[in-house]
């Protein structure tokens, strides 16, 4: 176990002897890979008294949804895997939320699989919207703590800190912008996510320098 930072018991660093901050680091990504791997296990070689090509066509919406998901729980890891290269230690606390997310992504793969059985239920779409959004929230919540409890490798200015927790509320944001649009079917709600991407690509250009400059950003 590493050294309390300060006397301070639970917080962990990843220097030196940085055990524990190495545990929950590999943890988070075990259960990520199982997560994206569990994706597959609703798609099985079709029965095609009828032709292939035509079985194939019948399991198209389970394919979307595997390739949906795995995007998703993949663009989740990658922003945790940039989150955790920012910090210089973690605290219990940090280490218990994470947990509630981890709960959440390994969780995804079931309202996956609902979605791609009942493409066009409202209840199936909910559910994979409320597992997604909670899922980024828990982001926002992991950079505020981080931020707060000074565990950033660089510390953010208020105006770095407000960008950042904008950024990373957004998908939060457009996942409840979406669901009106349930009405007009549950493919129109989950193409509207992709508005994410440039949306992305507008508030990347009101980042402070900050941020905008790599050698500049937390962690580097």
């Amino acid at each position: 176990m590493s050294e309390p930072e300060g006397g301070k018991p639970g917080v962990y660093h990843r220097e030196g002897g940085g055990l524990e901050f190495d545990r929950v680091s590999f943890f988070t990504d075990a259960v990520y890979a199982i997560a994206m791997t569990l994706l597959v296990v609703d798609l099985h070689i079709p029965a095609a008294p009828g032709g292939l090509l035509a079985a194939l066509d019948a399991m198209s919406y389970e394919v979307f949804g595997f390739f949906l998901g795995f995007l998703i729980i993949g663009r989740f890891w990658l922003a945790h895997h940039q989150f955790f290269a920012s910090l210089r230690s973690i605290d219990l606390g940090m280490v218990r939320v994470n947990l509630v997310y981890l709960a959440l992504v390994a969780f995804c793969p079931f309202p996956v699989g609902l979605i791609s059985a009942y493409e066009e239920d409202p209840t199936a779409f909910l559910l994979f919207a409320a597992t997604v959004g909670g899922i980024s929230l828990l982001e926002v919540v992991l950079l505020v703590m981080a931020a707060r409890g000074g565990h950033l490798a660089r510390d953010l200015s208020p105006r770095g800190l407000r960008y950042t927790v904008a950024m990373a509320t957004s998908p939060v944001a457009m996942i409840l912008l979406s669901l009106p649009l349930v009405a007009f079917g549950t493919t129109v709600a989950l193409l509207s996510w992709f508005a994410m991407v440039p949306i992305g690509i507008v508030l990347d250009r009101f980042a402070p320098p900050e941020i905008r400059d790599p050698a500049d950003r937390p962690g580097r």
